[in-house]
């Protein structure tokens, strides 16, 4: 074969690798938008061990949106700051959903609550993981949607306005957010710490099941995995605050994959519906033994520095630890990270094409 037929035929394989390979082995971009009638300020947090991205915060206008790039494997997490005042060197605070920084970067720092809070962890050649979370409190609505990718790929979140229906035990201002019960009173019940870190001792409240009953995709309390954890491969993410009208994809999905939840025991049965979201399938409550401590997902406690480091207070809350169980699924189990079938279908390409070629 002449060196001009042999260059023509790497470009070929070249083109058609990179068309049959999978999105998510590069990472995933993340598109913020804000549906609200107000500017917000999104606050960006990476794991220990994950990079920064492009941002740790900024500003977002109403009706405007933003996009950043994260590489394969990145987890952490993403909320809106509400009634933030910066001046123009960024120094500042935020009413809800502060982070403690005194300016508009959060700079490694988390949410203070109450926040609503997305949670994700990109898979290396298998499945993402991403969930939203009101384990923390909620202050505004948000949804998250997969776009472009294979798998169950549901949407989820929480469209109800839970300030218009916080008990006044919970409520902070004005109904500017509205608290978790663990933040409100710090009891180890609520907060499934002491006594109550496991999933056969710590139940859901009053007070959760009103958070899951307004929004039954989002995490209510700590071991609210079965129904509110969610799948999907080779996708990138919209984050949209405030979501005025879902997309018509988010009234399809139905419910999250449980396979790849560690617990053990039983599930109830249980089912619901928000504005735009659907829900049916395994409810919430659990029984038998599973987590030996207060490590699930879902649960964010106070305090995040981003350090990883885990930890209980005086009053009974607690701290999770970032590097989470399903950063191990993701990134670690083999089952997900097993040759992809497009990489498949690529090296059979080649094989015929270098056939076809010296015949």
């Amino acid at each position: 074969m002449d060196p001009h037929s042999l260059t023509s035929s790497v470009l070929i394989l070249s083109l058609i690798v990179f068309l049959v390979t999978p999105k998510g082995v590069s990472g995933a971009s993340f598109t913020f938008v804000n549906r609200c009638g107000y500017t917000v300020w999104p606050g960006i947090l990476a794991n220990a061990g994950s990079p920064s991205l492009d941002s740790t915060g900024f500003e977002l206008p109403k009706d405007s949106s933003r996009s950043f790039q994260a590489p394969t494997g990145w987890s952490g997490r993403f909320w809106a700051r509400t009634g933030c005042t910066f001046d123009g060197s960024g120094a500042g605070t935020c009413l809800t959903g502060d982070c403690g920084s005194g300016l508009m970067e959060c700079n490694g720092l988390g949410a203070a609550p109450p926040v609503t809070l997305a949670e994700f962890t990109l898979g290396t050649g298998g499945q993402d993981f991403y969930d939203v979370s009101l384990v923390d409190g909620y202050n505004i609505p948000m949804i998250v949607e997969g776009n472009g990718g294979s798998g169950l790929c549901a949407s989820t979140g929480c469209t109800t306005d839970l300030n218009r229906q916080c008990p006044s035990e919970l409520r902070v201002g004005e109904g500017d957010a509205c608290k978790s019960a663990c933040e409100a009173f710090g009891s180890p019940e609520y907060c499934c710490s002491g006594a109550y870190s496991t999933p056969a001792t710590c139940k859901p409240s009053v007070y959760s099941e009103m958070f899951k009953a307004a929004c039954p995709r989002s995490y209510s309390y700590a071991y609210d995995d079965a129904t509110s954890t969610f799948t999907c491969t080779g996708a990138d993410y919209t984050v949209t605050f405030c979501p005025s009208s879902p997309s018509q994809k988010s009234s399809r999905d139905t419910t999250p994959a449980t396979e790849t939840n560690p617990m053990t025991g039983s599930t109830s049965q249980g089912s619901g519906s928000e504005p735009g979201l659907t829900y049916s399938g395994n409810g919430y409550g659990y029984s038998g033994s599973g987590y030996s401590s207060n490590t699930g997902y879902g649960y964010s406690g106070t305090g995040y520095s981003g350090s990883g480091s885990s930890s209980e207070t005086g009053s009974g809350q607690a701290m999770l630890t970032d590097g989470s169980w399903l950063a191990g699924l993701a990134m670690g189990d083999s089952a997900r990270t097993a040759a992809s079938p497009f990489v498949l279908i690529a090296s059979t390409i080649v094989c015929l094409l270098f056939s076809f070629l010296y015949l």
